[in-house]
C-alpha cells in the first residue's frame, strides 16, 4: 500500500485537471508511466509535492503548497510530457486507434491502445478497455466551454469513470472533395471586368 513512498522511488512530474483546477506537482513512485501511477494505486488519493494549484479563468487564484492530497475521483485527466522508455518485457501487443473522449468540460483526442480482437471487431476491443485511467498518446486536449486552447501532450490519462463518451475518431477535412477554392463573388456595380 505504501510502496509508492519507498526511499528508492523516483519523482515524476504530473499535471492533474479537475472540473475547476489545474494542479501541478511531483509524485514519488516506483512506476515509470503516469497511467501506471494512477491505475496501480489502491489508494483513493495521490500525494503530490512542490504543488501549484491554478483555478480556471482570468480571475483565478494560484496556490502553492509543499504537499497536497488529490482525490483521484475528482481528476478528469492527468498530463505527462516526459518521454518514458518502453520496457520490451512488459509490452502487450496492442493496436492504436484514433479516439475522441468527452470528459466535460474537456475533449481529448489521440491514440488509445486496444488489444487486438480475433475478428477485428473494434466494438469487442472497446469492451476490454477497463482501466481506471485510460492512456491516450499523441494527445490534444481543450475546453471550448472554459476557453482553454488546444494543447498537445505526449500522453493524457483520462479518468474512465468521468468520461462520458469514448469513441473511435477520424479527423475529417470539411473542405475535402469540394474541388478547390471557393468561387469568386460576382462583380459589383463599379467593378471593371478583368
Amino acid at each position: 500500500m505504501y510502496s509508492m513512498f519507498s526511499e528508492e522511488s523516483g519523482r515524476v512530474e504530473l499535471v492533474l485537471y479537475t472540473d475547476a483546477l489545474i494542479t501541478r506537482g511531483t509524485v514519488r513512485t516506483s512506476q515509470h508511466r503516469v497511467s501506471d501511477i494512477l491505475n496501480m494505486t489502491d489508494d483513493l488519493f495521490l500525494i503530490l509535492e512542490d504543488v501549484t494549484i491554478d483555478e480556471f479563468g482570468q480571475h483565478g487564484a494560484t496556490t502553492r503548497a509543499a504537499y497536497a492530497q488529490v482525490n483521484l475521483d475528482s481528476v478528469l485527466f492527468a498530463v505527462a510530457n516526459s518521454e518514458v522508455p518502453s520496457l520490451p518485457e512488459l509490452r502487450t501487443p496492442k493496436q492504436a486507434e484514433e479516439a475522441i473522449i468527452s470528459v466535460p468540460p474537456f475533449r481529448v483526442t489521440g491514440a488509445i491502445h486496444l488489444l487486438p480482437s480475433e475478428d477485428g471487431n473494434l466494438r469487442h476491443s472497446l469492451t476490454e478497455l477497463t482501466a481506471r485511467f485510460v492512456p491516450v498518446t499523441d494527445a490534444t486536449f481543450w475546453s471550448d466551454h472554459l476557453g482553454e486552447a488546444r494543447q498537445q501532450a505526449l500522453m493524457v490519462a483520462v479518468n474512465h469513470r468521468r468520461a462520458q463518451i469514448l469513441a473511435p475518431h477520424k479527423e475529417v477535412d470539411p473542405w475535402a472533395g469540394l474541388g478547390g477554392s471557393a468561387p469568386a463573388p460576382p462583380p459589383g456595380p463599379g467593378d471593371v471586368p478583368g
